[in-house]
């Protein structure tokens, strides 16, 4: 090696930025960035993955699809043999199919939500190529919010005017180590988490920011099954909370402040609506059912003494409430998250520094970053002629349901009839839920077209397969929203021969169908680049932040924005002037009750924050089922580089582990490393067994992301560990239509080898 590595090319991913090392025109070693203070070592997964056995290298078509015009060999979908093809023909068969479809069923037929974080780079997404291309085409039928919180995503628009702005002035974390005495983690503050961002990162901040809170004497509680959802380093006080129940704990300790007279009855009348019918709610004038603390300890199981502290607490110190994304993924998901604003609306802080609450710390990289407001436009899509949608996690319904009714956010709506899907930079057999069930549904389009450099189980599940390059196998920009860091990414490996980037892809696509000058304008992919960051930086300038530009960029490799000098409070101008700075709610405030969900009449989701019992828990089970926990792995994201080094080095014996409790592995005969099947009507999988005392009884804990793989000869059974094979594919409420893959019991027992049991 002749460069240090400050001197060699830069590249970015979702969970970093990097120095590439090269060696003999092979790439070697990714070196962390050196303005990064916390850098993830999951882009080591890339190391050997790029030219390893589970790289695409030409394009496939499924055999059976070829072969059969009528029916396409459909029921092979994911056993069947691939034939390899040349370019010209693979974009010969999609124009076809392409053609065929709108002009038999219409462009309403053509499914493209295509959901996944493909990319960091701005210029080379995936599914902005993918959308743009087919609006030229005649539109495609879309989807609406996401896996992550979906159901947060909606009930936010109703409790303070959306998300963004809930979220997007999320107080800074300079401001929480200033001025915040308690954080309450619902949820818990994974670290781990906040490895990845949206657009990629320069800076990983949040385990920064949270040792800098504790140093100056922010008390942390961390309210989870697990206790080790929040740093050890922290020293937070654990509540191990009963899953699916933090609504319920929410509702007791609002209760205990109205009790007590601890809440502040001049901030709700000022900055709310609708709080009388909320404390009939819980003082039982409504249903019967006092919300006490008493009452949320029978649910919960945390002591009513504990529940009464910690409101006492939080009314007494300058308290931030955290919420974080995971308590939407479940039965009535939008409850958790509308209950917390309602209480941190109680407790009165919300505008304050270091008060009120935020939904989703650490959750992404980017939650709580001082806001540099940089905005970069995406590459344009075009009009979308096809209006319809559906809600992201109903897809599995809408391919077993077509032309059935369904409801979402106040709407009676109806499923398309998708004959296409085509799927790019994403992979729906690791996020979805009930993937037996998916698998099922997979099999009805007439043809599934997919883009990806590598066989995962949704390019094993295609009948059309393109492979594309990686994010180091071409240039690009990293510019997410909030980072402080704009990346020159360069192109530091060679792709295959036979792979392309997305761009030409869509771009040869075009061309065959006519649309080629539509679709580039003219431009390569280094002109769009460069218009996308002038139009930034033209944009930027007029915000009086000075960017370098684009040539000079490139030469640099990135560049750094200072933060804004005056630190953000979320709503602080709302409450300053309510008036002035109204919400974009009905009311213009905060909606503690929500009349225009009543007018929906859900019972699933009543008009303010409730207790709603879920349809699977620890509360109403058989002695020996277990809760699930599926969580965001450490060792990837969600599923990419899952056949990587680092992921595989996580795993024991080759199988994922599973992580639970010494005294409920010993009821079981398990010991630390046993080979254990989980299982419930929906799925099995193979897993190994991790025993660990930092969870609460009753619960397991398995991180998504393994490889689907489904066994040949017990499909219900995946090989790898994929915990989506156990959990429901149900939506959270009529309301979001969320997935609720948080809400799942399971059992659990010892396997002396695959498929045979102890």
């Amino acid at each position: 090696m002749t460069d240090t590595p400050s001197r060699m090319p830069l590249t970015a991913m979702h969970w970093g930025t990097y120095r590439a090392e090269t060696r003999d025109g092979r790439l070697c070693a990714l070196h962390p960035f050196e303005m990064d203070v916390d850098p993830s070592p999951i882009a080591g997964g890339y190391i050997g993955a790029l030219d390893g056995d589970s790289r695409i290298t030409t394009p496939m078509v499924r055999q059976g699809w070829l072969q059969d015009p009528q029916s396409r060999g459909r029921d092979r979908r994911g056993s069947d043999a691939f034939v390899a093809v040349s370019w010209d023909e693979a974009e010969r068969l999609v124009a076809q199919e392409l053609l065929r479809v709108r002009q038999t069923h219409g462009c309403g037929a053509i499914y493209a939500g295509s959901y996944g974080w493909a990319s960091a780079g701005r210029f080379h997404h995936p599914q902005g190529h993918l959308r743009r291309f087919l609006n030229l085409l005649g539109g495609h039928v879309g989807s609406k919010n996401t896996y992550s919180l979906a159901a947060g995503e909606v009930i936010t628009k109703y409790a303070v005017g959306g998300f963004g702005v809930a979220a997007g002035g999320t107080t800074d974390w300079r401001t929480l180590v200033e001025h915040c005495e308690t954080l309450v983690a619902f949820g818990g503050m994974r670290v781990t988490n906040g490895q990845i961002s949206q657009g990629g990162c320069g800076r990983h901040r949040q385990r920064e920011a949270m040792t800098q809170a504790h140093a100056k004497g922010v008390s942390f509680v961390n309210v989870s099954p697990l206790r080790d959802d929040v740093l050890a380093d922290l020293s937070a006080d654990w509540l191990p909370i009963r899953p699916s129940t933090d609504t319920a704990l929410v509702l007791g300790l609002c209760h205990t402040l109205l009790h007590e007279g601890l809440h502040d009855a001049a901030f709700l009348d000022r900055y709310t609506v609708g709080f009388d019918r909320f404390a009939d709610y819980l003082t039982g004038k409504t249903d019967g059912v006092v919300k006490s603390a008493d009452w949320a300890s029978g649910l919960c199981d945390i002591g009513a003494d504990r529940i009464v502290a910690l409101a006492r607490r939080m009314a007494t110190t300058r308290t931030m409430i955290s919420a974080s994304w995971s308590l939407t993924r479940q039965d009535h998901g939008e409850q958790p998250f509308w209950a917390v604003i309602a209480l941190a609306s109680m407790l009165g802080q919300i505008g304050l520094p270091g008060g009120g609450f935020g939904l989703g710390y650490s959750a992404v990289n980017s939650m709580g970053l001082e806001n540099t407001t940089l905005r970069f436009p995406p590459m344009p899509q075009g009009q979308n002629p096809v209006t319809d949608f559906i809600p992201v996690a109903r897809v599995v319904e809408m391919l077993e349901r077509p032309g059935e009714t369904y409801e979402y956010d106040g709407e009676t709506r109806t499923y398309p009839d998708a004959r296409l899907v085509w799927w790019a930079g994403g992979n729906p057999f690791h996020h979805h839920q009930d993937l037996g069930r998916l698998r099922a549904a997979w099999r009805r389009p007439d043809t599934v077209i997919v883009n990806d450099w590598c066989w995962t189980a949704t390019a094993q599940h295609a009948d059309i397969v393109l492979p594309c390059t990686t994010p180091l196998e071409r240039r690009d920009l990293c510019m997410g929203g909030r980072d402080p860091f704009v990346i020159a990414m360069e192109q530091v490996a060679q792709p295959p021969k036979g792979a392309r980037d997305d761009y030409d892809i869509f771009a040869g696509i075009a061309r065959t169908m006519g649309l080629e000058a539509a679709f580039t304008e003219d431009r390569s992919a280094g002109d769009w680049q460069r218009w996308m960051y002038e139009a930034g930086r033209e944009a930027a300038g007029q915000r009086g932040i000075d960017l370098p530009g684009y040539d000079d960029l490139r030469e640099r490799g990135w560049h750094r924005v200072d933060p804004p000098e005056k630190p953000q409070v979320l709503l602080q101008a709302f409450r300053a002037d309510p008036k002035a700075n109204p919400l974009p709610t009905p009311s213009g405030r905060i909606e503690i009750w929500s009349d225009r969900i009543a007018s929906f009449a859900y019972e699933d989701c009543p008009p303010h924050p409730s207790w709603l019992e879920p349809f699977e828990w620890l509360g109403n089970c058989q002695p020996d089922e277990l809760h699930l926990i599926s969580n965001q792995p450490t060792t990837k994201l969600h599923s990419q580089l899952d056949q990587g080094v680092f992921s595989q080095s996580a795993k024991v014996n080759g199988y994922e582990p599973v992580r639970i409790r010494p005294a409920d592995a010993a009821a079981r005969g398990i010991v630390d490393g046993d080979l254990v099947e989980l299982y419930n009507t929906r799925g099995r999988c193979l897993c190994a067994a991790i025993l660990d005392d930092r969870l609460r009884p009753g619960v397991v804990q398995v991180s998504t992301g393994a490889w689907y793989a489904p066994d040949p000869h017990a499909p219900d059974l995946c090989r790898n560990g994929n915990p989506n094979v156990l959990t429901r594919d149900k939506g959270t409420s009529r309301l979001s239509q969320g997935c609720s893959a948080h809400t799942c019991l399971v059992r659990i027992r010892k396997v002396h080898s695959e498929g045979k049991l102890s």
